[in-house]
C-alpha cells in the first residue's frame, strides 16, 4: 500500500482550467468549454425533509463559450481586460450555480429565469461594495476631523477594509451550511492540481495534493482589499460625498489592477517575491476550503474530465489570447 503524501500546492504546472464549488459540485472552465458536475440526491432524499449529503450518480453538463477577450482586441487592453474577465467569470458561475439548484431540487432541466439570476447579481455587488468599501469609508469618516491627516484617514480605512473582508471569511468558515460547499471548493483545488502535476486523474490521486492553490479567488480578494488603500491614497481627503463616490467608481480600477497582479504572478510563480505575494492568499484558503472525501474529488473530477475530453490538452495560441482563469 503505497503512502499518501503531500503534494505542493499549485501543482507543477499552470494549466488553462479553474473552477469554482457550487451546491453539491464543481463547475470546471476550460478554453473553450466550461462544465459543472453535480452529486444528485436519491428519490428518498428529494421526498425527505431532512436532507442528508446526496448519495444518487453524478450528473454533467457541459457548455461551450467564446470570450470576448479573444475576440476583440480593445478589450485586451491593461486594467480593462481584468474588469472583463471578472464579468465573464461571473456569469458562468451564476449559470453553474443555476443548474446545481435546479439538480438539488430534483428537476435538471428547469432553471431560474434570468431575470432573478440579474437582480441576485445586482443585489450581490450592492452589499459587497456596501460593505468593503462605503461602510469602511463611513466609518472612518465619522473620526475625520479629530484624525488630522488624510494619510491617517487611508490607512485606517484600508485596515478597517481588511478587517471586515478577513472578519466575514471567518464568519463563514464558520457557517455549518457552508461546510460541504468548502469541501468541494477543496476538491476543485485538488483536482486541478493533480492535472497541473500530470498525474492520474482519480480521486485517489487527487486526495494527495494540496487543497490551497496559488490562483484562488480568495488570494485575489486578498489583494484586491490590499490595492484599495493605495489606489485611495493619493486621492486625499475631499468631502464626504466624494469620499463615498470615488468608493464605488474605483472598484472595477482595483479589480483591473489585481488582476494584473495575479496575471504577473502566474507567469513567475517559481520566484521569491511571487511566493511571499502570495503566502497570505493561500494561509487565508484554510477558511475558505476544507479537505473534501473521495466522493467528492470523483465529482471535481469528472467535471474536469468532461472540460479535457470537450477541448483536449492542445491549444493554439489564438486559444489563449487573453486567458487567465481563476483556479
Amino acid at each position: 500500500m503505497r503512502r499518501a503524501t503531500r503534494v505542493r500546492a499549485g501543482g507543477g504546472r499552470d494549466m488553462p482550467i479553474g473552477g469554482q464549488a457550487v451546491l453539491e459540485g464543481v463547475m470546471m472552465r476550460g478554453v473553450r468549454t466550461w462544465s459543472v458536475a453535480l452529486r444528485a440526491p436519491t428519490a428518498e432524499q428529494i421526498a425527505s425533509p431532512k436532507r442528508e449529503a446526496p448519495g444518487g450518480e453524478i450528473v454533467v453538463r457541459s457548455v461551450p463559450f467564446s470570450s470576448s477577450l479573444r475576440r476583440h482586441r480593445v478589450l485586451r487592453l491593461p486594467l480593462l481586460r481584468g474588469v472583463i474577465a471578472l464579468g465573464e467569470s461571473m456569469g458562468i458561475g451564476l449559470r453553474a450555480l443555476n443548474i446545481s439548484a435546479s439538480v438539488q431540487v430534483g428537476d435538471a432541466d428547469e432553471e431560474i429565469s434570468r431575470a432573478a439570476w440579474a437582480a441576485a447579481v445586482v443585489l450581490s455587488l450592492v452589499f459587497a461594495i456596501g460593505l468593503f468599501f462605503v461602510a469602511p469609508v463611513g466609518l472612518v469618516s465619522l473620526i475625520r476631523k479629530p484624525l488630522h491627516s488624510a494619510t491617517l484617514f487611508w490607512l485606517l480605512e484600508g485596515l478597517l477594509r481588511t478587517a471586515i473582508f478577513l472578519g466575514y471569511l471567518l464568519v463563514l468558515s464558520r457557517l455549518r451550511e457552508l461546510r460541504r460547499v468548502f469541501e468541494y471548493h477543496g476538491a476543485e483545488h485538488k483536482a486541478i492540481a493533480c492535472h497541473e502535476a500530470g498525474s492520474a486523474l482519480e480521486p485517489s490521486e487527487a486526495a494527495r495534493f494540496s487543497r490551497l492553490h496559488p490562483r484562488c479567488g480568495t488570494s485575489f480578494l486578498l489583494i484586491v482589499m490590499i490595492v484599495a488603500i493605495f489606489v485611495f491614497a493619493p486621492l486625499g481627503l475631499p468631502a464626504w460625498y466624494w469620499l463615498i463616490a470615488t468608493r464605488i467608481l474605483g472598484v472595477p480600477v482595483i479589480a483591473g489592477i489585481s488582476y494584473e497582479i495575479i496575471r504577473l504572478a502566474a507567469r513567475h510563480r517559481e520566484r521569491r517575491w511571487v511566493a511571499l505575494l502570495t503566502a497570505p492568499g493561500l494561509a487565508l484558503q484554510r477558511l475558505t476550503t476544507r479537505e473534501p472525501d473521495l466522493a467528492q474529488l470523483a465529482v471535481a473530477l469528472a467535471a474536469l474530465r468532461a472540460v479535457l475530453d470537450a477541448e483536449g490538452e492542445r491549444f493554439s495560441a489564438s486559444d489563449l489570447v487573453g486567458l487567465e482563469v481563476v483556479a
